[in-house]
């Protein structure tokens, strides 16, 4: 059975391969950048979209940071830590909280 954390990673990495595979769409007007979303915005969607999101930001930073380790079972702390620090700040940037998180 896939834990939800797998899940996440592997949405994100297909969404990360579509945005690779189909950069015209980039140019589309409702292109947004990833510090424009606040924990509102996350925690605002539905749960599959708010898996989805958590899961693009674990991505997303991973990739930043130059590597392509992961640990599971750290990552699934990492999300349950996202989530009580959007409750608690709903208005910071969604990428400032998670980076806070995997420091």
């Amino acid at each position: 059975m896939v834990s939800i954390s797998q899940r996440m990673l592997i949405t994100a990495a297909v969404l990360a391969s579509a945005f690779v595979a189909v950069p015209a769409l980039a140019q589309v007007q409702s292109e947004r950048a990833v510090e424009q979303y606040t924990c509102k915005d996350v925690m605002r969607d539905p749960g599959p979209n708010r898996e989805i999101a958590i899961a693009f930001l674990h991505g997303y930073l991973l990739g930043k940071s130059g590597t392509s380790k992961f640990n599971v079972e750290v990552l699934e702390k990492q999300t349950d830590a996202f989530i009580d620090g959007c409750l608690d700040h709903p208005q910071e940037k969604a990428q400032d909280v998670m980076s806070k998180v995997k420091k």
